[in-house]
């Protein structure tokens, strides 16, 4: 087993995020990897390609909202990683299995394959996509190879593209009509705004093989003694004004809320990339693995989600009809944040997380990996010394912000873990030896 420690990096992120890699213990992995004296001026283009991604992602109106961003992620990150195998051949394709010539610029046939795809993805973010690729024409510099690179990447985006054209995720989503009743999802305040991502688990998986795989079982009765513990939990640690929840509680509660997780999680992976001596290829099989288990993820969540419909704690404690003797409606109880706008089981959070933690465990061959998390727009920093660690938290946030019970949180990080070691161990295997 091979035993490093991770030095110390700053970067400045989207979202306002900053995220510090600090010192760490010891760790011990399967993976033959160095650390880094010293971390790159400049990112090598699958990570600056990836920070695109993120900023773009996330601008108002960047893509229809009933379609998931995960899909968006995966879909340029497969791109890349395609397209840099399709050269190399180190590892095995995912969605497009073209030979590439030996002597393209694998970093210029990044920068054309993500070029390419968000371009497609996202047409009203162009303006920004376009300049991003000048910059990179801008470093590579003009070659015969370089020009062969563009060429290259630029198939295999299109590629990608017609590939996933017909995944259903266009289809115009099913309305959600909520059935009134104990234990239904209904629409939650202040903006009772419809069910969102009603289509997502009917969008063709990328890996798994359907999105009911991992479904999990139902939640807890209402009448059983686990509903009721969980109620009184988040009844008293999530609520706006809660007198039990700690400072520290509340900070995590606001923290997590505050950046879409999934962005949070490439950030993450990105920091811990660049600790490590890492080639081309390695970046982009881990962002297409991290957003690819991230979008299967999100397939199965929905899937269970609008199978069992649980209604969230904001109903379920000022329900004037509980279902269960053994719990006290609060008809003017607020949570802490706003409810989001879908069931509650399981908890997108947890299962978004623990994905995300399973492959950059399996990717780094360790858990033991210290950093902090900042994001200005809450004046909020965290800290963590690995990567379930800050998937633990993230999976607690959503108890302190009064948006879940814990069950569904147990249940979103198992699902989350099936689903990541699913992905890994049915796709992005290296091309000349089994894992």
């Amino acid at each position: 087993m091979k035993r490093l420690a991770l030095a110390g990096a700053t970067a400045t992120l989207a979202l306002g995020f900053a995220t510090t890699a600090m010192a760490s213990g010891p760790m011990s992995g399967h993976r033959a990897v160095k650390p880094r004296h010293s971390v790159p001026a400049v990112p090598d283009q699958v990570v600056q390609w990836n920070q695109v991604l993120q900023q773009v992602l996330v601008a108002p109106g960047a893509q229809p909202p009933s379609i998931h961003p995960t899909r968006t992620m995966a879909i340029t990150q497969i791109a890349v990683y395609d397209a840099v195998n399709g050269i190399l051949r180190r590892d095995r394709p995912l969605l497009v299995d073209v030979r590439g010539p030996r002597e393209a610029s694998p970093d210029a046939a990044v920068a054309s394959a993500a070029h390419t795809a968000l371009d497609a993805l996202l047409p009203s973010q162009a303006a920004t996509i376009d300049a991003a690729f000048a910059t990179s024409v801008a470093q590579l510099r003009d070659s015969w190879a370089v020009r062969r690179g563009y060429a290259f990447g630029a198939r295999v985006a299109r590629a990608v593209l017609a590939a996933r054209a017909d995944d259903d995720a266009a289809v115009t989503p099913p309305v959600f009509a909520p059935i009134a009743g104990p234990g239904n999802y209904q629409l939650t305040p202040p903006a009772f705004a419809p069910a969102g991502f009603t289509q997502t688990a009917h969008v063709a998986p990328f890996v798994l093989e359907s999105a009911r795989q991992f479904r999990p079982g139902p939640p807890p009765a209402l009448t059983s003694a686990r509903y009721a513990a969980d109620f009184r939990a988040v009844h008293s640690l999530g609520e706006l004004n809660s007198m039990t929840r700690t400072a520290d509680q509340t900070a995590i509660g606001t923290f997590w809320g505050a950046a879409p997780v999934w962005v949070v999680w490439n950030q993450i992976a990105a920091q811990a990339a660049a600790r490590l001596d890492h080639s081309l290829a390695d970046n982009a099989r881990l962002f297409a693995v991290l957003d690819t288990t991230l979008a299967d993820g999100a397939i199965a969540l929905y899937d269970a989600k609008y199978s069992y419909a649980r209604w969230r704690p904001i109903t379920a404690i000022t329900a004037t009809d509980e279902g269960n003797p053994n719990t006290t409606a609060v008809p003017n109880w607020v949570p802490l944040a706003n409810t989001a706008n879908d069931p509650s089981y399981p908890g997108a959070h947890a299962e978004f997380s623990q994905a995300a933690a399973t492959v950059l465990q399996d990717f780094f061959g360790t858990d033991v990996f210290g950093f902090s998390l900042s994001n200005a727009t809450v004046g909020i920093t965290r800290s963590f010394d690995s990567f379930s660690q800050a998937a633990d938290e993230a999976s607690a946030s959503r108890i302190f912000a009064g948006q879940h019970f814990r069950y569904d949180e147990d249940a979103g990080q198992t699902l989350g873990g099936q689903v990541a070691s699913f992905v890994l161990d049915h796709a992005f295997v290296p091309a000349r030896r089994g894992r």
